[in-house]
């Protein structure tokens, strides 16, 4: 026989046996290391990393559910083999290449001093809130895009909802924009507006000579590529593929490929909502995967173009879905995808 006494201690003991439990997808915030790690299922997803070398928040890298990493390391870390082109091309960003003729998306340590008045910097400010769960994640943090004279022309509040199973994980990046101090005008142009720069196997094969990192991660001149396992193809919802995909407008693209034995399927998606709808794809060859709603007078050939204006005191919002899966995803699959995502 139990007594009520003893009834309610155990009670309790459950209680706060399910208080330490931690959840499937977990958060944790390192401030000297200035970035916050995504855990699920006790394995690295992504980190939201924002050191000052590089120009803007960003994620990096990305980890499949089997556990190989898809973002290009350069230049945050030694590699072998990879392209040394574009050093602002840094895991999962947002930002854009002419906000009140300043260039936010070229920007990056490589640009001489004489020059940097030129562009302008995405500064994180703070972590808002963190919410670790066993169905998804929510970070949301602060950001600042500023002048080289340290001017704010936009402050940035982002949402991340990281979500995840056994073999596929996905990103929601809902990024409000508002314009503090002055009218802010997004030009037509075609370096925008999130991006993903993904590792060489992702890529499309290649024959066109470029510069790569040796075995000592020096850049080396490398007249004929090795294509060995490179095998990354793109495909869209209207089922275009490869270099096709650039300059189409579609709801999402979807990235595949494979490495060793594990099938990729690396997307991103739109939603219905967002300015520009539905967006235009800058997907290259060589390993930038973008979609960029706003610059679409190079996409159109002329026949389209649009300048997001936002006046003092005025805000717009963006919702994109990324899609990392450890299997093939079909068309059905995204097309249902896309269509659950455009109803939040």
């Amino acid at each position: 026989m139990v007594s009520c006494k003893q009834a309610k201690t155990d009670k309790t003991a459950d209680s706060n046996n399910e208080t330490k439990t931690e959840k499937r997808i977990k958060l944790v915030s390192n401030d000297q290391e200035k970035k916050v790690d995504v855990f699920i299922d006790g394995s690295l997803f992504t980190s939201y990393i924002y050191p000052t070398n590089i120009k803007k928040p960003v994620l990096y890298p990305l980890i499949t559910p089997k556990g190989t990493k898809i973002t290009r390391k350069y230049p945050l870390e030694p590699s072998v083999g990879e392209r040394v082109d574009h050093p602002h091309h840094v895991g999962v960003w947002f930002n854009y290449g002419d906000v009140n003729g300043l260039d936010f998306w070229n920007n990056s340590d490589s640009i001489k001093v004489e020059k940097r008045g030129s562009y302008g910097t995405i500064v994180h400010k703070e972590i808002m809130a963190m919410e670790d769960g066993n169905e998804e994640a929510r970070l949301k943090v602060a950001m600042d895009w500023i002048s080289a004279e340290g001017k704010v022309l936009l402050k940035e509040n982002t949402t991340f909802v990281f979500r995840g199973d056994h073999d596929e994980y996905s990103i929601d990046r809902i990024t409000n924009l508002s314009a503090p101090n002055e009218k802010v005008v997004f030009k037509d142009n075609k370096e925008g507006v999130l991006g993903i720069r993904v590792t060489r196997e992702l890529e499309h094969p290649s024959n066109k000579p470029d510069i790569f990192t040796d075995s000592n991660g020096i850049p080396t001149g490398v007249p004929v590529l090795n294509n060995d396992g490179v095998n990354g193809n793109y495909i869209n919802s209207e089922n275009i593929e490869g270099d096709d995909c650039w300059g189409k407008r579609s709801n999402w693209v979807n990235l595949r490929s494979n490495i060793g034995d594990e099938k990729i399927s690396l997307a991103i998606l739109d939603h219905t909502s967002n300015a520009g709808y539905p967006t235009y794809w800058h997907t290259r060859g060589y390993g930038l995967f973008a979609a960029n709603p706003l610059g679409q007078e190079v996409f159109s050939d002329g026949k389209e173009s649009l300048n997001l204006t936002l006046n003092k005191g005025e805000d717009v919002t963006f919702k994109h879905r990324i899609v990392v899966a450890s299997k093939n995803l079909g068309k059905a699959e995204l097309d249902s995808e896309f269509a659950n995502f455009s109803k939040q």
